[in-house]
């Protein structure tokens, strides 16, 4: 099940840019943030696959979800411009953005190569 992200719990879950300046990842795993409307043609393609990788990367992964109508604070910290948006946060280092509706095969390959882990067997 992927989770909401609001205001509240993405700067406990995320980033509290209310108490820091510089990026600072409070996750203990690497994180995708999925900032999309339920308007948004492709943001509903992204969805089932974010959900598939959900399971096949549990434990490994945390996927959240950021409604950028509810959400126009978070969206306007991170400049989405389009939707989907998708932010790939490794546990060290700076977050990655992504934009459109992208395939599975690569979500694996940024997996594999922004957070270096494998599918779990």
């Amino acid at each position: 099940m992927l989770e909401h992200l609001t205001k509240e719990t993405f700067r406990t879950k995320v980033f509290d840019y209310e108490k820091n300046k510089e990026w600072k990842y409070e996750g203990d795993k690497p994180c995708v943030i999925d900032f999309y409307a339920d308007w948004c043609a492709p943001c509903r393609m992204v969805a089932p696959v974010l959900e598939e990788l959900s399971n096949e990367y549990k434990g490994k992964v945390d996927i959240y979800k950021v409604n950028t109508e509810e959400e126009r604070e978070l969206s306007s910290m991170f400049g989405i411009q389009s939707i989907p948006s998708l932010l790939f946060v490794p546990v060290n280092g700076q977050p990655q953005m992504a934009m459109g509706a992208l395939p599975k095969d690569v979500f694996e390959k940024a997996f594999k190569d922004v957070f270096n882990i494998e599918k779990t067997a």
